[in-house]
């Protein structure tokens, strides 16, 4: 007996140090990379492996509920706030969480994309250039204005009962997660513009098929909770998505990571702007 439960223990440790250990890794390294969550680091000195790496981009659509959480928690807790201090108050959470991570790629695209004047190699070498230029102030400023507008508008709706709390809470808990599965599609369909950076490291190590079913599966949730809406939301972001492919590949090539950064924010304003003229 005594043998028995130390087989069934060693058993146990292996499938914890096979299976659920690496998806915990991954989850960390996608947290750490896409929010401000402190998660320790689980390495220890070593480095990622590309496994790791696969995973944890398999991952970026849950991190994007956890950041839906935070919002969709914010919305809640300030709830009984007038309008305007809700949308100020949740627009904070919605950047804090994120450390202004892909408002900082959207704002390198709208500088590259003027600057650039055309010209691939310009255009790559504002994308680099750690500078905030007028084009990019003027991007986030516009993106974060839309944000907070929407955010106000759906506030002012909750004021006057016409949409109960915990919709929106749902809707806006599953913005930031489909934002990021479009991450995954983007990365399978378009080739990295250069042969290093982050661009070519998603590209290199998402593993096709699974990516595929997580996309999938996000969008079927969404349908799930959001029912017909879904599909308005779909259509949006496949369009955005597709616009933007296609503005990438003339311009570039291809994409990277400030691109697929940019893909996200625009994706985030399209849906909210969606919802809050839905709920209107």
């Amino acid at each position: 007996m005594k043998q028995q439960s130390i087989r069934l223990g060693i058993k146990a440790q292996a499938f914890f140090n096979t299976h659920l250990v690496p998806w915990w890794r991954a989850f960390v390294i996608a947290t750490r990379f896409l929010t401000r969550i402190p998660l320790p680091d689980p390495r220890g000195g070593a480095e990622w492996q590309g496994a790791d790496s696969g995973r944890a981009a398999l991952l970026y659509p849950l991190v994007g509920l956890l950041l839906g959480g935070i919002l969709g928690l914010a919305v809640w807790l300030f709830s009984a706030t007038p309008a305007p201090v809700m949308a100020t108050l949740a627009l904070i959470a919605w950047v804090w969480g994120t450390g202004a991570l892909h408002l900082d790629g959207l704002a390198d695209c709208a500088d590259a994309w003027v600057g650039g004047l055309g010209d691939r190699g310009r255009t790559l070498e504002i994308l680099k250039d750690p500078h905030l230029g007028v084009m990019g102030a003027v991007a986030l400023l516009l993106a974060l204005v839309a944000k907070w507008s929407a955010l106000f508008a759906i506030a002012t709706q909750l004021d006057s009962g016409a949409v109960g709390l915990m919709a929106v809470a749902l809707a806006l808990l599953l913005i930031p997660a489909l934002a990021r599965a479009q991450i995954l599609l983007l990365a399978l369909i378009t080739p990295p513009a250069t042969e290093t950076g982050m661009g070519a490291a998603l590209r290199a190590c998402l593993p096709p098929v699974p990516a595929r079913a997580v996309v999938a599966t996000w969008w079927l949730l969404a349908g799930l909770l959001l029912g017909w809406s879904a599909l308005g939301w779909l259509a949006l972001a496949a369009g955005l998505l597709w616009l933007w492919r296609a503005s990438m590949r003339q311009r570039l090539g291809g994409f990277t990571g400030d691109t697929a950064g940019a893909l996200v924010e625009m994706i985030e304003v399209g849906l909210v702007l969606l919802l809050a003229a839905g709920l209107g």
